[in-house]
């Protein structure tokens, strides 16, 4: 890789997004939330009435589509950000997620952004360390308790995020797991500023 990538792959609710978020701030790094791409497909499809089970339409629509997640989540030039996380998006973006061919798509994609950037990119999801970028710099799986999870998800219910997790990990294409040499960290009643200085005393000593 020509610049370097931390990975940050865990379940819904674990913390991925703000610690990546906060992550890239601290390093002065390029983000992505790969996360917030298959929410921009699944908002897209909902909006044109598309059936997300229909795997070659929900296919033709994510290679065609144009997604932006930065300073908020587009989709050709129309804001989709206040629509990410309703529940219809909450209640599809799984079946969206596990299509292989959306997943393809967005996989090329996400690693074109990181190329693309000259410093360096934190990139989170839910196969980032296996799938997407296998080789990266620096891999960390974040882990959390389900009622934290939860809690953090003021939008959904413990029953949600469980049902997620088990899309999840059970899909038959990238589900999530965690990568042998992830630096794993459970993130239950810590301070973002907490993990994301972990993290980089972890990047130090690799760097060493």
């Amino acid at each position: 890789m020509s610049t370097p990538i931390i990975a940050i792959d865990g379940p819904a609710g674990s913390g991925k997004s703000t610690v990546a978020r906060a992550l890239a701030h601290a390093l002065g790094w390029s983000f992505l939330d790969t996360g917030a791409m298959y929410r921009a497909v699944t908002c897209e499809a909902l909006a044109r009435g598309l059936d997300v089970h229909d795997h070659e339409a929900l296919a033709q629509l994510a290679a065609h589509i144009r997604i932006n997640t930065l300073p908020r989540v587009s989709v050709d030039g129309r804001d989709v950000e206040d629509d990410l996380r309703s529940d219809a998006v909450n209640a599809a973006v799984s079946v969206v997620a596990a299509n292989p061919k959306v997943r393809e798509t967005m996989v090329g994609r996400q690693r074109e952004f990181a190329a693309l950037q000259e410093h360096g990119t934190v990139v989170e999801g839910r196969d980032i360390t296996t799938v997407v970028f296998p080789n990266a710099t620096l891999k960390v799986f974040l882990t959390a308790s389900l009622e934290e999870r939860a809690r953090r998800r003021d939008d959904e219910s413990e029953h949600s995020v469980a049902r997620r997790d088990e899309a999840d990990y059970s899909r038959s294409a990238s589900p999530l797991r965690q990568a042998d040499d992830a630096l794993v960290l459970d993130t239950t009643g810590r301070t973002i500023d907490d993990v994301v200085g972990e993290i980089i005393q972890c990047l130090k000593n690799t760097d060493s």
